[in-house]
């Protein structure tokens, strides 16, 4: 399975990597907006309290993230004083919108002196986490697990030639030899049981095996 393919599958999920920083302005209010890579909560509020730091004159900080694991994200959204809903919940729009996980959204304003109503606000930090999100650079990360095969020497030989014969699936291979032979092999999470299955066919069950997620 190529990277190009990597969108289209269940095996994968597109992260957002840090992004740069855009400005919008709106009736005298400038609205700056960023994207953080995040996996845990803790990288988010590290994000967030560096935002604050740099901008402490800022008015508001308003943010949102969405962290994996990717089939049940965890979500949050602060608007950070601005009127309940205008703030957080359209940048965690956005980035729903935009089909990336493992990200937090910062938004600061500078107010203006002029008010922008409930419906200018929602506007306002929406396109400035839209347009953050559209310039943030992204990466694929896929959802493996690793098998771990367990084998005498005299089947040593017969682990070999399944890996090879099922290379096209396999994403890695680490070799360990010890008491036994130890191949610890990586594959896209919906592969794995089909490899297991093989490998104890292919060695009448010799082979042991064991499996475990790497990421999600």
């Amino acid at each position: 399975m190529s990277e190009n393919d990597a969108e289209n599958t269940s095996d994968t999920w597109l992260a957002a990597l840090d992004g740069p920083e855009v400005e919008i302005k709106v009736k005298g209010s400038k609205f700056l907006g960023q994207v953080f890579s995040a996996r845990t909560r803790e990288d988010a509020q590290d994000h967030l309290l560096t935002v604050k730091k740099k901008y402490h004159g800022a008015t508001h900080h308003c943010s949102a993230y969405l962290l994996p694991p990717i089939a049940t994200p965890l979500e949050r959204c602060d608007d950070d004083g601005e009127p309940s809903l205008t703030a957080g919940a359209p940048i965690l729009q956005a980035i729903k919108s935009s089909g990336l996980c493992g990200l937090l959204v910062v938004v600061t304003r500078y107010f203006g002196g002029t008010k922008l109503g409930t419906g200018g606000l929602i506007k306002a930090y929406g396109e400035a986490a839209r347009e953050a999100l559209a310039q943030t650079p992204k990466q694929i990360i896929w959802i493996e697990k690793t098998i771990e095969l367990s084998a005498t020497y005299e089947d040593v030989g017969c682990v070999e030639s399944f890996l090879a014969q099922r290379k096209n699936e396999i994403r890695g291979v680490h070799r360990e030899f010890g008491d036994r032979a130890v191949f610890l092999v990586t594959a896209a999470a919906s592969r794995a049981a089909g490899l297991i299955a093989g490998i104890t066919e292919a060695s009448a069950a010799r082979v042991r095996t064991r499996i475990w997620e790497v990421n999600t």
